[in-house]
């Protein structure tokens, strides 16, 4: 069903929940215009998990053949002890996982992603992707948003979806809760060819180095033709953005004295991207009449369930249903998309900050942590995520 005021639904941000934000609704007939403040649609970044929860968005999107093309499907989530190289517990991902969840498990490229996106976006025609727009105001007049742009436009839309990040000024106007909350934790991000990879360090999992204070994440990428690594530690730095250069010394020195594993893996980056890990506390009230939020400016989360795109995607579709439902009255249809997902991303923003103080243990607690997840079977592995991986 086609919106009956003809104005477009205004996006502000053109990564991956935007683009999913445009096409969901594009989909159902609405007009769509998205603003990207950068040159390009291009997401920078290296590897993302998709959790079989959103593959039901890639289903309702009509792309989850077209990105199974992209991925690599690994056959189990393992996590090891950083300090003397037992296996902690491992989760197959195989048959099981798939009978119980209704699809896989996978990974792939966040620039890859993205890019399936993209171009699903661009045939559509009643999406307009403009970039090198950045946005100064915007306005809600009760019938309309006007948008005042840096370049002196007003842009008018129906609605208007704030997909501006973690940092977003968006949220900003509607939540007004300042910067977003530090962790203290700090990620260094690298891929690798697979050519340049040791034989006996290559494995098809998904595999957690945990240590204290500390952990190392690798996994294959694009069909197993690159390799993903991210090695988090606890600092005190600060800075915005998250594609700035990492010091190798810095990050030796924080995984000195783990497994030959870990510190060989970690030798063979020369260059390494860093980033701060951020969140935000949850809240329920990101829409306002004609404008809401959606993926990380709505509920930004630590990385550490693997969760933040996949959020957003099920954000897109959520919203582009509700609309649908209510295409004469957007402040109920907005709502109604914030009502429906805000518990949810909720108990995902908090559980993905106790999953990071379990990677990330020392001493007798690290020792309970082993415990713990030692005795779980693989049966009572998967149903202990099944209220994510299960939808809600």
């Amino acid at each position: 069903m086609a919106q009956a005021d003809t104005k477009p639904f205004i996006i502000v941000g053109g990564g991956i929940g935007g683009l999913g934000t445009a096409l969901a609704l594009a989909q159902k007939g609405f007009a769509v215009h998205v603003l990207e403040q950068a040159s390009e649609f291009k997401e920078i970044g290296a590897g993302i998990q998709l959790g079989p929860n959103v593959f039901t968005p890639f289903k309702k999107l009509g792309l989850r053949d077209r990105i199974l093309q992209d991925v690599a499907i690994p056959t189990g989530l393992e996590m090891r002890d950083a300090l003397n190289g037992e296996l902690i517990t491992r989760m197959p991902l195989g048959e099981d996982l798939t009978r119980r969840f209704g699809d896989t498990y996978a990974v792939i490229h966040r620039a890859d992603l993205q890019a399936i996106i993209l171009e699903a976006c661009q045939t559509m025609k009643n999406i307009t992707l403009e970039t090198r727009a950045r946005v100064l105001d915007f306005e809600d007049k009760g019938g309309e948003v006007v948008v005042t742009m840096e370049d002196g436009r007003i842009i008018t839309g129906c609605a208007m979806i704030g997909c501006d990040g973690l940092w977003s000024k968006t949220r900003q106007k509607l939540v007004g809760d300042g910067k977003p909350r530090v962790s203290g934790h700090i990620a260094y991000r690298a891929v690798l060819k697979r050519e340049d990879v040791p034989a006996d360090l290559w494995n098809p999992d998904v595999v957690l180095w945990a240590g204290p204070r500390t952990h190392l994440v690798h996994y294959p990428l694009r069909r197993g033709e690159l390799y993903n690594l991210v090695a988090v530690f606890h600092s005190d730095h600060y800075s915005e953005g998250w594609d700035q250069a990492g010091d190798p010394a810095l990050l030796h020195a924080h995984f000195k004295g783990q497994v030959p594993q870990v510190l060989r893996m970690l030798e063979k980056i020369d260059v390494w991207k860093m980033w701060v890990l951020c969140d935000r506390e949850p809240v329920k009230d990101w829409s306002k009449g004609r404008t809401t939020l959606l993926g990380d400016a709505a509920h930004p989360m630590l990385q550490y369930l693997a969760q933040g795109a996949c959020m957003a995607l099920e954000d897109a579709v959520c919203l582009a249903e509700k609309v649908e439902a209510k295409p004469d009255d957007l402040p109920a249809a907005l709502l109604d998309y914030q009502n429906a997902r805000y518990l949810r991303t909720s108990r995902v923003q908090l559980m993905a900050r106790v999953y990071g103080e379990a990677y990330h243990a020392r001493g007798p607690i690290a020792e309970l942590r082993n415990n713990m997840l030692k005795a779980r079977t693989p049966e009572q592995a998967i149903e202990g995520i099944a209220w994510l991986y299960g939808g809600g």
